[in-house]
């Protein structure tokens, strides 16, 4: 063969290479592309599946006795409109005794602490240390009634005392009719309610939470209308769990809602109670000691403008919106004890009596309200200005009809000064007497 034909058969050759090559080159190529078409096609469609899920169905309330007229619907529809929203979950906060439960966890716990000789003694026998409000009548009747020294006060045996320390706390007056507490503000501090939680100085919170717990086992075991008795006298006995709110409470929380307890009880006891309607403690807000190596003081925590210390705020009236603001919003400061935007408040609020208003006037949503002739708190929820007010009988033993129109345009407000004045819109009219309807 010649030089001209090996040059052309090399040639051939090499084309028929080139040609093979590239064709084994476009055939991956157009694999590869066909697969990661193939791969995206299919995370698209499982991504549309994702989006396009079925959503979660939304709860409704199982428990129909008990509501009045169209309240169950309305909360129904609330949570309709709110369950499973994205984003940050919308709040849901209650009162706890009288609104969740029947009767008074609080009460329950001090009767528990006399019957069992669970109060500790003031040092120095000073009455005076155990409540900035504390009258100084109030003080020398304690003071001569009560032992001193010892570790607890024999208040199982020591009628006397016991006497006197429940008409202090139950009454607000020493047993002889004098004042007990003074110098308070009447929107912002209970010091009735605040001496309980001062009184539990010297224990720890574990104790404290053991004492409410033996409280709440006899109190719920005891038959509806018992009683008990306290020094000399008769005491209720029993309380109860409302199944309506115990439901409630649930489908709020199967749809999504934040739900909060605040309470102008002592946290630790309220933490005990709330878990029976399945309320952790960390949502579960009451009137908060101070700690002095791990055993509580006689002083307070406080919120807003208030210090630790001071013991002039506690979870009442205008106490339970800081405390609302403060823990569950995170806001500090002097803004706490403000009304906040909407977006940073309660969608749904339940209460029964005046120590409830503020808090339920933030809410945006509904305001459920268990009628327990408050003048206040039923002045506003009977005008309804917004609508968005609902109330309901209490679900056991609900008050009979007022007879008399709540006096709102006259003394239903009770002034931090306590001075009695109508009870007012937020543009500053006055509401109207308003008529007993839903009993």
């Amino acid at each position: 063969m010649n030089q001209r034909v090996r040059l052309r058969s090399s040639a051939v050759t090499a084309a028929l290479a080139l040609a093979a090559t590239s064709l084994v080159s476009a055939t991956a190529t157009a694999t590869a592309t066909a697969s990661a078409s193939a791969t995206a096609s299919a995370s698209a469609a499982e991504a549309g599946t994702r989006d396009h899920r079925t959503p979660l169905p939304c709860p409704t309330l199982r428990v129909s006795e008990g509501w009045h007229g169209d309240n169950k619907a309305r909360i129904d529809a609330l949570v309709a409109a709110h369950c499973h929203d994205r984003g940050r979950k919308p709040v849901a906060v209650f009162d706890w005794d009288n609104t969740v439960i029947k009767n008074d966890v609080g009460d329950a716990t001090f009767h528990w602490l006399l019957r069992n000789d669970r109060v500790r003694p003031p040092r120095d026998g000073d009455w005076s240390t155990t409540s900035r409000h504390l009258t100084p009548a109030a003080a020398t009747a304690l003071g001569e009634a009560c032992p001193t020294g010892g570790r607890v006060l024999p208040t199982s045996t020591d009628t006397r005392c016991a006497d006197e320390l429940l008409s202090v706390y139950a009454s607000g007056t020493t047993t002889a009719g004098k004042t007990a507490f003074a110098g308070h503000d009447r929107r912002r501090m209970e010091p009735q309610y605040a001496w309980l939680a001062q009184l539990l100085r010297g224990w720890t919170t574990r104790q404290v939470e053991s004492f409410a717990a033996a409280a709440r086992a006899e109190n719920l075991a005891a038959p509806q209308g018992a009683t008990q008795r306290v020094g000399t006298s008769q005491v209720t006995g029993w309380v109860r769990y409302y199944p309506q709110q115990r439901d409630l409470i649930r489908t709020l929380k199967e749809a999504g809602f934040d739900v909060w307890i605040v309470s102008a009880s002592p946290e630790p006891v309220v933490d005990v109670w709330a878990k029976g309607v399945g309320v952790d403690p960390s949502h579960a807000l009451g009137i908060r000691n101070t700690t002095e190596g791990g055993r509580l003081t006689a002083h307070l925590k406080g919120c807003g403008t208030v210090r630790d210390g001071e013991d002039t705020m506690i979870t009442y009236i205008d106490g339970k919106r800081c405390w609302i603001n403060q823990e569950i919003f995170g806001v500090r400061g002097p803004a706490a004890e403000r009304v906040q935007p909407s977006a940073r408040r309660q969608v749904f609020a339940a209460g029964d009596s005046d120590t409830d208003v503020s808090f339920l006037r933030d809410a945006t949503g509904l305001r459920l309200v268990l009628n327990r002739n408050k003048n206040e708190l039923m002045c506003r929820a009977y005008e309804n200005g917004d609508g968005r007010w609902i109330v309901n009988p209490m679900f056991i033993e609900p008050k009979q009809r007022k007879a008399a129109p709540y006096p709102c345009a006259t003394t239903g407000y009770t002034a931090g000064d306590g001075t009695a004045e109508p009870v007012r819109r937020s543009d500053g009219s006055v509401i109207p007497d308003q008529p007993d309807k839903v009993f």
